[in-house]
Formats: structure tokens, C-alpha cells, sequence
């Protein structure tokens, strides 16, 4: 564990602020839902919560599908790092944080797409938790089908999430 030097009180309602600098490092936002653990030395652990990393496993199998139907590298992510890549450019982006693009098309619950990326976020009760993004093998352009593989993927997802 890394020590930052920040104390902080537990105010009457035993909340605690965690300090902007952390949060900020982090990418920890208002209403992001945190972990609470204990550790055997009387340590409170919070961890930034992933609702899309309990669904690692089908999102591991869609990208895999997906990316042998249309040839070109699926990622899926939560809203800070690579949960799942299958393609060409699995070695690039496997277990990689997203970079402010993604974050903010991710923030924006709108889709995303040129001729070479599709980007389609993942909402699960009106909140976005992460997104597919489709990339296009050598130079191939992006079309309707890539684009409803990324809105079926998105959707199942958050159909996952819900139930």
C-alpha cells in the first residue's frame, strides 16, 4: 500500500472525503460506485468498482466472436481500462487504461464512428460503464454491419448488467 501523507476525519455520518489529487489519479468521478474492504491490520481498502469486470468472461467471448465475424480488432472496456481484446491488435491494447478520447465519448452515451473506429458506449440504467470499440483490419472501411455487431455487443452487456 502507498502512503500519501493525507489524514483525514470521519465527520458524524462517518463519511471520509478521499483528497482531489487522489481522485483525480484514479479517474475517480461523482457518483463512481467504490469498494469497501478490510485488511487484516485494520486497513479500509476502497477500490474503484467495475461493473463490467464481473462480465469479463462474456465480454472475453463476445470480442472473440465478433472480431472472427468481422476480421478487424473488438475491444471492450470499462470506463478506465481494457477489459477484453480479441484481433490483430490484441498485444496493443490488452489490460491498457483508455485514453481521454474514449473517456469522453464513453461520458457522452453517444457512438462514435469514422471509417477506420467505431466506438459505441455501454449504458446500463441510464449510467455509461464502459463501451465497444471496433477497429478496421488493413485499411478496411467500417460499415453497417460493424457498426450493429458494436451496438448488439453494447447492448447485451448492459442487458448482463441489469440482471
Amino acid at each position: 500500500m502507498k502512503a500519501t501523507g493525507i489524514v483525514r476525519r470521519i465527520d458524524d455520518l462517518g463519511r471520509v472525503v478521499v483528497p482531489k489529487e487522489i481522485r483525480r489519479v484514479l479517474r475517480i468521478r461523482e457518483g463512481d460506485p467504490l469498494e469497501i474492504y478490510t485488511g487484516n491490520t485494520g486497513e479500509v481498502i476502497l477500490k474503484k468498482y467495475s461493473p463490467i469486470n464481473e462480465l469479463s468472461q462474456f465480454a472475453d467471448e463476445y470480442a472473440q466472436t465478433a472480431s472472427k465475424v468481422l476480421g478487424g480488432t473488438i475491444i471492450v472496456s470499462d470506463t478506465d481500462q481494457v477489459i477484453a481484446v480479441s484481433g490483430s491488435s490484441r498485444k496493443e491494447y490488452s489490460n491498457k487504461h483508455i485514453d481521454s478520447e474514449l473517456d469522453k465519448i464513453i461520458q457522452s452515451k453517444n457512438r462514435y464512428l469514422n471509417d477506420s473506429k467505431i466506438v459505441v458506449p455501454i449504458i446500463s440504467q441510464g449510467d455509461p460503464i464502459g463501451s465497444i470499440t471496433v477497429l478496421a483490419k488493413d485499411n478496411k472501411v467500417l460499415g453497417d454491419a460493424e457498426l450493429k455487431v458494436a451496438e448488439v455487443g453494447a447492448s447485451f452487456l448492459a442487458k448482463q448488467m441489469e440482471s
